[in-house]
């Protein structure tokens, strides 16, 4: 299939609608919003990190519900076991027979609310379906419907009772989100908006339509001088000094991907540079691990991408 440019600009439209319906109940960056759309499109998942009450949860209800997606959610807890996301089998008293009952794994877009509360053995339940969108349940491999996502929180500032996260498994998501707090205009328009029943939001997509626009993703050309681009960010991180692992392979292709699925959310059917350098910072960071000494000295990985977007230079070959 070949992409053409109204085809793009539609979806741009698409955009604007879904953060508009978003943004009845989400009161906050909209490119926050622009950011879901690009994992959704790209077909990953998203991270997203904030202290308690910043509407995390909200937003990932609401831009679930946009979608026009089965949602399930899913609370993290240090109790929570493997077999309550994937589901188990049950004796069906009436046939004599085990029957699954299906656990949230099964649906189009799943909450992991505080994901970082639960022991690493229950994250791992995850991993499987966000990798290849299929659970294995007492030796039996089930697909999972298309499209499927994950959305996690976590708190980063409460640290008892939580266990941190896998590099295998943060691995997995394309994006880590960081929800700040809101500047007092913001919070003010929160106010004014709850002060009153809120506007119902509408759907704007379905799971037909993703998948359309998933397929229309992978057709955004990209130069391979853009890819040459990539590489040498990704590159950067694994010879920094104040690195001891540098970002994957994977990354630099879920890097490619979300790069493309921006070009379109913006409506072309082409890739630019901005649209690497928009998602470096979200793409990257969270796989990169600094050395010892730079941790102790409160450096963050996001200091390191800042870097390597200053010092790594687009070469447009003419």
């Amino acid at each position: 299939m070949t992409l053409e440019k109204d085809d793009a600009l539609q979806i741009r439209q698409l955009r604007d609608a879904l953060s508009a319906e978003v943004g009845k109940a989400f009161i906050g960056p909209p490119e926050i919003v622009e950011m879901l759309l690009v994992g959704l499109v790209a077909g990953g998942h998203v991270l997203l990190e904030g202290v308690p009450g910043v509407a995390k949860t909200t937003l990932v209800k609401t831009f679930s519900h946009t979608l026009g997606c089965s949602f399930k959610r899913v609370q993290f807890t240090p109790d929570l076991l493997p077999s309550d996301i994937t589901g188990t089998y049950i004796l069906d008293m009436r046939s004599n027979t085990f029957v699954l009952r299906e656990g949230p794994i099964f649906a189009n877009i799943v909450l992991g609310d505080e994901i970082n509360r639960a022991p690493a053995k229950t994250q791992s339940a995850l991993l499987e379906a966000m990798q290849e969108v299929q659970v294995t349940i007492e030796g039996e491999t089930r697909p999972l419907d298309p499209p499927f996502m994950v959305l996690a929180t976590q708190n980063p500032i409460e640290q008892e009772g939580t266990y941190p996260l896998p590099e295998a498994q943060v691995d997995r998501f394309l994006l880590k989100l960081q929800i700040p707090y809101p500047d007092p205009l913001t919070e003010k328009r929160m106010l004014l908006t709850y002060n009153q029943p809120l506007a119902e939001v509408g759907r704007v997509l379905d799971p037909a339509k993703i998948l359309k626009i998933q397929a229309m993703a992978r057709e955004v050309h990209i130069d391979e001088e853009l890819i040459d681009y990539i590489l040498g960010l990704v590159r950067f991180t694994r010879k920094h000094r104040r690195v001891y692992l540098g970002a994957s392979p994977r990354a630099s292709l879920m890097l490619m991907h979300a790069a493309k699925a921006r070009a379109l959310l913006h409506g072309r059917n082409y890739t630019l540079p901005d649209d690497v350098k928009a998602l470096a910072d979200s793409v990257l960071s969270h796989r990169v691990l600094l050395v010892p000494e730079a941790e102790l000295e409160g450096s963050h990985p996001r200091e390191v991408i800042k870097d390597a977007l200053e010092k790594v230079r687009y070469q447009q070959r003419r």
